[in-house]
């Protein structure tokens, strides 16, 4: 390493947030640019450990210890050189990602750990800037055809990597516009839509196809699609969302979270003036404490709304790890996002009983009570109950997995005893020359494992199709994370 005692003599610092009363009138990327001086010392603590449990904790087996030291001695084009060996999507993974990566960090043992997702980001974000990132057009076609079905960050990882192998890839995608959750689920301040178009006009001249506004099994029959293609690969996600069917649910007013989020970003596209769904001038609850009702809660700031509560069922996680959360399982400790960060109330411990509607059949409260654990369940704490005004609800309670009505009931494929599509060690369904990666066999997880499946599926269909592959292969099916 360039700075072999930097642990030792640089604290951690990351890139500071706009002010939270000029960012919450746009819908910009939250974060100050991050010089470049400050991220060579950032860089420079990596520890050149032994092990670099770092690698392990990401999916996409990152070589990040080799591009924390090029960047720590000003080597750019190659750090993005050694960035782009493993993962297709750093600019999507160095926004969006928790970063497992640091908590497998051999410095976050007993200190804070290494800046490895702002290296990531500053990294590609440069070589943009410079002109490195160029389409990377095969040099020999082999003449078949591979359908990929979906196009969020799995279904773009397979894609890219079967046309740099020579296939003729089309992606079909239901939407107006290709990019999956990426485009109409990731609010603008958390990934500025420029970052997903520029990589989509790079697939497109290496000679990926997208044909958008299209659903298959409903605009295109499965068995066309199987007569026009050799191979295909199912990577629409999970998308069927968990409900709340509780007493006043039918009222107005009660959104699904993916209900609500795409209608704002249709807004930023110049699509609609206004969004179908607003927050503003509302009180609003969030039930669901994850990152899509992170992602809700700083949408209605933006829109305006009066009041904002996020309920969570769970108890508050801890400020630094449990004796049960050791290092290097992914830290489940508190943390406080750019939207927390700019208001509203996070309640923890909560469970919401009904709904209550005005005369005109609108929601105006709900009734909830705290619960605690109880030899492992969740019990209602006697007296607690309490009511709530509120003019919108926000359901962000996570998904179930895929949708099976269509595509998959035609395809006839093997579910797991989850719900998902099943698969073997190659990513291959029940049905021959079928497919699929992602959230669509996996569950709902992580776009760092969403890019890996889709890298590691496209292996799979290149030896289905040639009989033997030299695309890369990051993980298995079986695969799971550190937690």
């Amino acid at each position: 390493m360039g700075e072999t005692t930097g642990f030792l003599k640089w604290e951690r610092t990351g890139p500071t947030r706009r002010p939270v009363e000029l960012r919450l009138r746009d819908w910009q990327e939250v974060y100050e640019p991050f010089s470049a001086d400050a991220l060579r010392t950032q860089a420079g603590r990596c520890m050149d450990c032994g092990i670099p449990f770092c690698n392990n904790g990401c999916p996409l087996g990152n070589l990040i210890p080799d591009w924390n030291d090029l960047v720590y001695r000003d080597h750019w084009r190659d750090a993005i050189e050694r960035l782009q060996a493993t993962n297709n999507f750093p600019e999507f993974t160095g926004r969006l990602c928790p970063a497992p990566c640091e908590s497998a960090c051999v410095l976050g043992i007993n200190a804070d750990p290494v800046s490895i997702k702002q290296v990531e980001v500053e990294i590609v974000d440069r070589a943009w800037a410079e002109g490195w990132i160029e389409p990377q057009v095969p040099h020999v076609a082999t003449g078949k055809k591979v359908a990929v079905i979906g196009s969020g960050p799995a279904g773009l990882a397979a894609a890219q990597q079967l046309t740099r192998a020579g296939h003729a890839v089309v992606v079909f995608e239901r939407a107006d516009r290709p990019g999956g959750l990426l485009r109409y689920g990731i609010p603008e301040f958390k990934m500025e839509k420029r970052h997903l178009d520029r990589r989509l006009d790079q697939m497109r001249a290496e000679g990926t196809e997208f044909r958008v506004g299209v659903e298959v099994g409903r605009d295109v029959p499965v068995a066309d699609l199987r007569a026009e293609f050799d191979a295909v690969v199912l990577a629409g996600g999970a998308t069927a969302w968990r409900d709340l069917p509780i007493p006043g649910r039918e009222l107005a007013g009660i959104h699904q979270a993916m209900e609500y989020l795409p209608g704002a970003n249709r807004v930023q596209e110049g699509d609609l003036d206004v969004a179908p769904i607003t927050a503003e001038g509302k009180r609003v609850v969030i039930i669901g404490g994850g990152d899509t009702g992170a992602d809700c809660l700083g949408t209605a700031h933006r829109q305006g709304a009066v009041s904002v509560h996020q309920f969570e069922i769970m108890a508050r996680p801890p400020d630094s790890r449990a004796p049960v959360n050791p290092w290097p399982t992914f830290a489940n400790t508190f943390k406080v996002t750019s939207a927390h960060e700019e208001g509203g109330e996070r309640v923890y411990q909560v469970n919401t009983e009904r709904f209550v509607g005005d005369d005109a059949g609108n929601v105006r409260a709900l009734v909830a009570h705290e619960v605690e654990l109880v030899e492992g369940k969740l019990e209602k704490v006697a007296g607690s109950e309490f009511e709530l005004p509120c003019d919108a609800v926000f359901l962000a309670m996570g998904f179930v997995g895929p949708e099976r009505a269509g595509l998959l009931e035609q395809l006839g494929v093997t579910l797991d005893e989850r719900g998902n599509v099943a698969r073997d060690d190659a990513f291959a369904t029940s049905e021959p020359g079928v497919f699929v990666c992602g959230d669509m066999g996996r569950g709902q997880s992580l776009i760092v494992w969403a890019i890996a499946e889709g890298r590691s599926c496209a292996r799979g269909v290149d030896e289905f199709l040639m009989g033997e592959s030299l695309l890369p292969s990051p993980i298995r099916p079986t695969d799971r994370p550190l937690v």
